[in-house]
C-alpha cells in the first residue's frame, strides 16, 4: 500500500533506536508514531502502559478476541484491560504483525548465540527482549510482575491447522517497511529490538528501527479503525469517555 507522507508542518521528532537496544517514552494522545524498519528483518517488541495509572496496560487477549484475529494490521486497535484503545494502526506496508510470541530470554539468547557479555564486547554485547524491556520498565518504577505479552512489530508468524506448530518467516519485512499507530490515549511506550524468539537464523543479527513522531489527524467517524469491529467502536467511546475525564 502508499504509505502517507507526514506533513513537514506536523513533524515532532525522530530517533534511530539501535539494533539489538531498548527505548521507552511517553506518547501523548493526539500523536503518531511511525516505525520504519532501515535495513530489512527488524523486530521490535512493544509494551505499553497508561502512564497515570501504569496498573492499566496493553492486553494481547482482549485485542485479539475484540477483534477476532491472530495477527495485528492496519484497522486494528491495541487494547488495554481496561476496554480502551492506546493505539490503532492507521497504515501499514506488511499486512502481518506478530501478537503471539512474546520476546527472548536470557537462557534462549545464551543457547541460540552464545554468551558476549558487555564487560567482553562492550556494545557487541548480546541483549535479549526480556532484560532490555526489564530495564525500561525498572525506569518507571516497574518490574518482572509488570512483564506481560508484547506486540512484535515487523515480525510474522503462522500456527499450522493440524498440531499447532509455529512457522516464524524469515525475509517478511523488506528494508523500509513501516507501520504507523495514532495514540488514542496518554500512552507510556516501551520497545526492545532485540531478534523474534523464533528467528532460526543462528547469528546474531539484529536490526536498528525509525521512529518518526508527527501531530496526527484525530479520528473521524469513518475512521477505518473506529469502523474495523463493531467493538471498537465501543472501545473508542470508551476510551473518549476517558479522556474528556
Amino acid at each position: 500500500m502508499n504509505i502517507p507522507t507526514i506533513p513537514s508542518d506536523r513533524l515532532r521528532w525522530e530517533h534511530v533506536v539501535p539494533a539489538g537496544t531498548h527505548w521507552s517514552g511517553l506518547v501523548r494522545r493526539g500523536m503518531a508514531l511511525r516505525f520504519v524498519d532501515i535495513e530489512g528483518g527488524a523486530n521490535v517488541s512493544l509494551l505499553f502502559f497508561n502512564p497515570e495509572d501504569k496498573l492499566e496496560r496493553y492486553n494481547m487477549p482482549d485485542t485479539l478476541k475484540a477483534q477476532h484475529t491472530a495477527l495485528l494490521t492496519r484497522g486494528h486497535c491495541l487494547y488495554s484491560d481496561m476496554g480502551r484503545i492506546f493505539c490503532s494502526i492507521t497504515s501499514d506496508s506488511l499486512g502481518w504483525h506478530d501478537p503471539l510470541c512474546g520476546v527472548s530470554d536470557a537462557a534462549l539468547a545464551a543457547k541460540k548465540y552464545g554468551v558476549a557479555p558487555y564487560g567482553a564486547k562492550r556494545n557487541e554485547m548480546i541483549r535479549n527482549g526480556r532484560d532490555s524491556l526489564l530495564v525500561e520498565l525498572g525506569k518507571y518504577g516497574l518490574g518482572k510482575r509488570d512483564l506481560g505479552a508484547t506486540v512484535n512489530l515487523f515480525s510474522k508468524v503462522t500456527a499450522d491447522e493440524g498440531d499447532g506448530t509455529l512457522h516464524f518467516y524469515s525475509g517478511h519485512s523488506p528494508a523500509g517497511g513501516t507501520v504507523d499507530l495514532r495514540f488514542e490515549m496518554n500512552t507510556l511506550v516501551m520497545l526492545s529490538t532485540a531478534p523474534h524468539p523464533l528467528d532460526p537464523n543462528p547469528a546474531y543479527t539484529p536490526k536498528p528501527v525509525k521512529l518518526i513522531a508527527w501531530h496526527a489527524d484525530a479520528p473521524a467517524a469513518d475512521d477505518i479503525c473506529r469502523n474495523f469491529r463493531p467493538e471498537n467502536a465501543r472501545g473508542f467511546l470508551n476510551t473518549e469517555r476517558y479522556n474528556a475525564c
